[in-house]
């Protein structure tokens, strides 16, 4: 979170990270999705809480759920999302990124942005008098995460003391779930072949900011699934790394989620994966596909917390 006031009005709520936002703010974000969720699923509609609002949506990166879920959310809250495409745009070559976040600002009531630097991000929330929201970037995935923590919270029916390993790549979204699992008490652990581990001073940040993280970094992923609740895998190779796919396959291939995995976790584990799967090599299909999988239950919840994070951000509740 980052409260701005400025000239042109009150102070601002952008969503960017998880770790500057604080925790109550994080609950009430979560417990607005589960009530808008259920309204939804009870009547078929929500309270027309971004009427007349329009969200701007600004894409580097092509998108599937962060695109749909976005745009649909607000056509459920009685608004309307507009989609920029990189052409359209070009943040920091055709246009700067000061400009373009003054002139949305003139025009939308809110901006999403899903882009390669997370610095771009950063550029687009110091300058826009309007909320920022980070779609995805390269350092974080604040809005999966809140998601993912929505579908676990279904699922047990509480966060607390549970444990989540994750196994793979410590990329952006490894590193946002560290953040949320520390701030809402959940125990973490990650299996990731050496060099390609959380940084020490994202595991830092996240052990200063939390409620006593309990917290380990191993890379057998056996040893991280041992009692987990929920095992977590993502892409080896993120978008914008796809030359590396040639060294990474060899080097991760021991990460797969598969049913051998599996049998070393206890068998009320659930697996998650934030999509796209590569289905055959961070996954196999009869996981994906497979009773022990909510990954399509977590897919759907990107919607209902886009629509708890905008109601909030926008709607005032």
């Amino acid at each position: 979170m980052n409260p701005t006031a400025t000239a042109a009005g009150p102070a601002k709520t952008d969503f960017i990270d998880i770790l500057p936002t604080a925790h109550p703010l994080l609950q009430h974000f979560l417990n607005v999705a589960m009530r808008l969720k259920k309204q939804y699923q009870s009547t078929g509609r929500n309270e027309p809480l971004a009427a007349g609002k329009v969200l701007a949506m600004i894409f580097e990166k092509p998108s599937l759920r962060t695109r749909v879920s976005f745009d649909v959310a607000m056509q459920h809250l009685g608004g309307s999302a507009i989609y920029i495409s990189p052409n359209e745009i070009g943040l920091g070559v055709r246009e700067s990124i000061p400009d373009a976040a003054r002139v949305l600002s003139g025009f939308c009531d809110a901006v999403m942005a899903r882009t390669f630097a997370h610095a771009t991000i950063e550029g687009l929330a110091k300058h826009s008098r309007r909320p920022v929201i980070n779609g995805l970037s390269d350092h974080s995935h604040p809005c999966q995460v809140m998601a993912d923590i929505m579908t676990i919270q279904e699922h047990f029916g509480h966060l607390d003391n549970l444990n989540v390993a994750y196994v793979g790549d410590g990329n952006n979204v490894a590193r946002s779930l560290l953040e949320i699992c520390g701030l809402m008490g959940i125990n973490f652990r990650i299996a990731a072949p050496a060099g390609y581990e959380l940084d020490q001073r994202s595991i830092d940040a996240a052990r200063t900011m939390s409620r006593n993280l309990n917290f380990m970094a191993t890379t057998s992923p056996r040893e991280a699934v041992r009692g987990a609740d929920v095992i977590y895998t993502d892409t080896w190779i993120s978008m914008g790394h796809e030359d590396e796919k040639a060294v990474r396959l060899p080097i991760f291939h021991p990460y797969q989620i598969n049913r051998q995995l599996l049998a070393d976790a206890p068998g009320h584990a659930v697996v998650m994966h934030c999509l796209p799967a590569y289905r055959g090599v961070e996954i196999t299909d009869e996981v994906l596909d497979g009773p022990q999988s909510v990954v399509f239950d977590q897919a759907e919840n990107r919607l209902h917390f886009q629509k708890g994070l905008l109601a909030v951000l926008l709607g005032g509740q």
